[in-house]
């Protein structure tokens, strides 16, 4: 099972500096991958859980990529419906050759309204709106020219060279912890990618439903690939009233433990509590320890 970490790719402390040492750490600490989150327009509704500056996920992956070597790359998650398909398609692709096949791309349908309504898009039609995107990009991927024709976008004989490096194309891994991203998962997903969620509710809950919606649709059941907080505290904390990863160093390795006998191939870390605004290193420095005992 491969660890990875979230990069604070916002707030105040965000800066280039920043980043290059959120990528030294990723690659000298040990982790495996890291992943970065997506905004297009910070509106309020956005900048109160994410404060500016939001560095843009593709061109901070491209500039990591360049500064890395080993490390996996992507994105927790890319909103969907944001861009044009066409456009997201070549800019993955292009990442993915650049970086030597180590582009990982989560995806999602977004939630921010005021970020829809910003870039001119109605939110309630976001889910088909992603849905047909994602088709239109897995054909771009697998072909040298491709004509697609759907409700939201259509487009003929474009060239989508280059392909991805990895064939048939980067793992997707589909956000959302609700049935419709399940569903979404199993149809386009080589895994699902259910975010903070309460401890325990993954084995009962989450896991069941994604094989019933597998066994409905005739499909593979997609692997696990969850992102879950990182918060460490002295205590033990109470089963009931904490997410998976909070609480007793004893409670989180038992939590990863357990996401391993799950069948989990990858975890991302996630240490942002609404205070981006703090100091990064402080970030840096509780994933630091975090690495010690968890290799320990």
């Amino acid at each position: 099972m491969k660890l990875g970490v979230n990069v604070l790719n916002f707030g105040p402390p965000a800066t280039a500096d920043s980043l290059r040492r959120w990528a030294g750490l990723v690659e000298d600490t040990g982790f495996d991958f890291l992943m970065v989150g997506d905004h297009v327009a910070a509106t309020p509704d956005v900048t109160a859980h994410y404060p500016g500056p939001f560095w843009e996920p593709l061109t901070t992956l491209a500039y990591l990529a360049g500064i890395t070597r080993r490390v996996g790359l992507g994105t927790t998650v890319l909103v969907v419906p944001y861009r044009d398909p066409l456009l997201t398609a070549r800019s993955l692709a292009g990442l993915d050759q650049l970086s030597d096949g180590r582009l990982i791309v989560g995806v999602g349908i977004g939630w921010a309204r005021a970020e829809f309504a910003a870039l001119g898009l109605a939110p309630g039609r976001r889910g088909e709106i992603t849905d047909e995107y994602l088709a239109a990009i897995v054909a771009l991927w697998a072909d040298d020219e491709v004509s697609f024709a759907g409700e939201h976008v259509r487009f003929t004989d474009v060239d989508a060279r280059p392909r991805p490096h990895q064939r048939p194309h980067p793992p997707l891994w589909v956000g959302g912890n609700g049935d419709a991203a399940r569903r979404r998962a199993v149809r386009f997903g080589q895994a699902w990618h259910p975010l903070r969620f309460p401890a325990g509710w993954l084995a009962a809950e989450g896991l069941p439903a994604l094989r019933a919606a597998a066994r409905a649709m005739g499909r593979p059941v997609p692997d696990l690939a969850p992102r879950i907080v990182l918060d460490p505290t002295d205590e033990r904390r109470d089963d009931a009233h904490r997410l998976t990863g909070q609480g007793h160093p004893d409670q989180i390795r038992a939590d990863l433990d357990e996401l391993r006998a799950l069948g989990a191939t990858h975890v991302l870390l996630d240490t942002h509590r609404d205070d981006a605004a703090r100091d990064h290193d402080h970030h840096r420095a509780v994933l630091e320890d975090a690495a010690a005992w968890l290799q320990g």
